[in-house]
């Protein structure tokens, strides 16, 4: 490569780097035919909220009502993430939720190991974009993914890790609680964790005081 043309390609990088937006992202993602979960899409699930949220919550993939109307956490694990954002004193236009594949794997199947590689990418230039103070990875597959990790989310849970100088708190995705009711405790004392380093004040039944 000539040396004007290495010139060039420096400044495509830097240029590149500093203009990068979510706006931008989701431009690049739409129409995106990076893995098979396209083939079976309805909409592509970017994800929403506040773009300088202190707070991002992070899930797998979209539901069948994602699926339908193009948002993240709309069905009824969706219903429980508002409880749950709404319990630390929050709204979802406070915090910003996605998702680590956009598009609904076929009959809410766990995403596979190809789809995360061609996916993932994605969320983890939004977080970089985003800069939050906390991630909540919302499941094994959120958490599994961000951290580089094998272990099983009863194992990690409850505990801040270091994610690209962002803390990181695994916990249960919601719809597992929908299925486990009495693992509702131990995400109550996740959230407890996320607020606390948040500066929010709220009792112990999750009324913000």
């Amino acid at each position: 490569m000539p040396p004007e043309s290495i010139v060039m390609a420096k400044k495509s990088v830097s240029r590149s780097v500093h203009t990068e937006t979510l706006e931008a992202i989701s431009a690049e993602l739409m129409g995106c035919r990076s893995c098979k979960l396209c083939n079976g899409r309805k909409n592509i699930v970017i994800g929403e909220g506040n773009p300088k949220a202190e707070l991002v919550f992070a899930g797998e993939g979209p539901g069948e009502q994602e699926d339908i109307q193009g948002r993240p956490f709309v069905g009824k694990a969706g219903q429980l993430l508002d409880k749950m954002i709404g319990a630390i004193g929050l709204t979802r236009e406070d915090v910003f939720i996605c998702n680590v594949v956009k598009c609904r794997p076929p009959g809410n199947r766990n995403p596979e190991p190809d789809e995360i590689e061609a996916c993932s990418p994605f969320l983890i230039r939004q977080l970089d974009i985003i800069k939050p103070k906390i991630v909540v990875a919302l499941g094994k597959f959120a958490a599994q993914t961000l951290l580089k990790t094998e272990e099983r989310i009863s194992q990690i849970r409850g505990r801040f890790f270091d994610y690209r100088s962002v803390k990181l708190i695994p916990t249960f995705h919601p719809a597992y609680l929908l299925r486990n009711p009495e693992a509702k405790r131990e995400v109550w004392q996740d959230l407890q964790l996320v607020a606390k380093e948040l500066g929010l004040q709220v009792s112990k039944s999750g009324a913000k005081q």
